[in-house]
């Protein structure tokens, strides 16, 4: 007898010989949440202390050859195991055998009836289901992913509070829009001076405005054809203003926590694109793990969903790039080179993703110089537009021709009623 086939059963790891005959046994000690933990182990292909030991009892035994159901497995085990060669069926002969006659071996092995080692494998299993949902929960870039989604939701509030408190206040002073481009700048100015005639050009200099802006805005308070307001009129508005100067701090401090996460979760990813984008990345695919797993075609259209499948139902153009349209060597180049840029990065972002993801390699330098060089290759090659396609020009003027052609018919249509009159 040289081979042996290991069964992970819920309970403990038996080995049978080819008969189906029970050689060897161990059954997992500890309490419910520790062996679910070892069968969550594993699943994933981990070798455990108990296969391990069973391993060793059987080449003590004169066994040459183990087989276990585990592919992940049975590599790591041969890594891990000197004389024995591990190697994995599915599903093995012996395997098959032990689940066609589970009464006998569970009475056998583990002294128990049916019942209750299907009681005793249900509380394990939920034990273990309850661990993994544990696992999905506690990772990183999930927390990431809602972080910039908070981001996100924080950039459209202050939208909203900036356009209504530059209206509000417009009435007052209206001036001021055109002087203080800034929203937070002009939020400070209205939460901290309210009234026009606090506009002076001390109060100014000491929120931090130079004396030159200073002087302009002082001036345009003092002429300004806003109507009046008392401060029962300007309180809420000051209010309003102070929330988004609030909003904005925590908009910042969201940005940094995303900042410093993605240098443990995604550093080539970051290094690449920055950590705002590459969080609205991770965001977007569901996860590191599934960006990682993503084509290069499909995160150059990450984002623009809906673009997509609106040109594949009508047959229309693609989107050339999606999110990844925020990188700012894409959206500061001309339009006809945009697409090959965003190509060029979705390319080296799946590269980056899987380095991340799988080995926790930093490629990014490498990455990021390869980068530029094929951008700055695409903007040499393709400097000027292309010539526009003989076809296109005609598609443009088919539409007018059917045009004209339609006038001339309602025209003649028209000659014609008036003759019959």
């Amino acid at each position: 007898m040289s081979v042996a086939y290991l069964v992970l059963d819920v309970l403990g790891v038996v080995a049978l010989n080819e008969n189906g005959d029970v050689i060897a046994k161990v059954l997992y000690e500890g309490s419910t949440d520790e062996i679910a933990d070892k069968m969550n182990k594993l699943e994933t292909g981990e070798p455990i202390d108990e296969v391990v030991k069973i391993i060793n009892e059987l080449k003590n035994r004169g066994i040459t050859k183990v087989v276990v159901e585990n592919r992940e497995l049975a590599r790591n085990l041969a890594n891990m195991v000197a004389g024995v060669e591990v190697r994995s069926e599915l599903p093995s002969k012996a395997g098959i055998m032990y689940r066609n006659n589970i009464g006998r071996y569970v009475k056998e092995v583990f002294g128990l009836t049916e019942d209750e080692y299907l009681a005793r494998i249900h509380e394990i299993t939920t034990v273990q289901t309850r661990h993994k949902l544990r696992q999905v929960a506690e990772k990183r870039d999930l927390f990431i992913a809602q972080a910039i989604s908070s981001v996100d939701d924080l950039d459209k509030i202050l939208n909203l509070i900036s356009s209504r408190v530059r209206e509000w206040y417009g009435l007052h002073f209206p001036e001021l829009e055109d002087l203080v481009k800034d929203h937070k700048e002009y939020m400070t100015l209205v939460t901290e001076l309210g009234h026009r005639s606090n506009f002076t050009p001390d109060n100014l200099t000491k929120l931090g405005l130079s004396q030159d802006r200073a002087k302009r805005i002082a001036e345009a308070a003092s002429k300004s054809v806003g109507a009046e307001m008392a401060d029962w009129d300007l309180e809420p508005i000051r209010t309003y203003a102070r929330l988004y100067i609030q909003l904005s701090d925590l908009r910042s401090k969201l940005s940094q926590y995303i900042d410093e996460a993605m240098v443990e979760v995604a550093p080539n990813i970051r290094e690449l694109v920055g950590p705002l984008l590459g969080a609205r990345l991770i965001m977007l695919a569901g996860g590191l793990m599934r960006l990682a797993l993503l084509p290069a075609s499909t995160i150059q259209v990450l984002g623009a969903e809906k673009a997509l499948f609106r040109a594949l139902r009508t047959g229309g153009k693609p989107p050339k790039h999606g999110v990844i349209f925020q990188f700012p060597e894409i959206f500061r180049a001309p339009r006809w080179q945009r697409g090959k840029i965003a190509r060029a990065l979705a390319a080296k972002l799946a590269i980056a993703a899987k380095a991340d993801a799988f080995t926790g390699n930093f490629i990014a330098p490498r990455l990021k110089e390869d980068l530029m060089k094929r951008i700055q290759e695409v903007k040499t090659l393709y400097a000027k537009p292309p010539p526009r396609k003989p076809e296109a020009k005609a598609a443009r003027k088919a539409p007018e021709k059917k045009g004209a052609e339609k006038k001339a018919e309602e025209k003649r249509a028209r000659e014609k009623r008036g003759g019959r009159r």
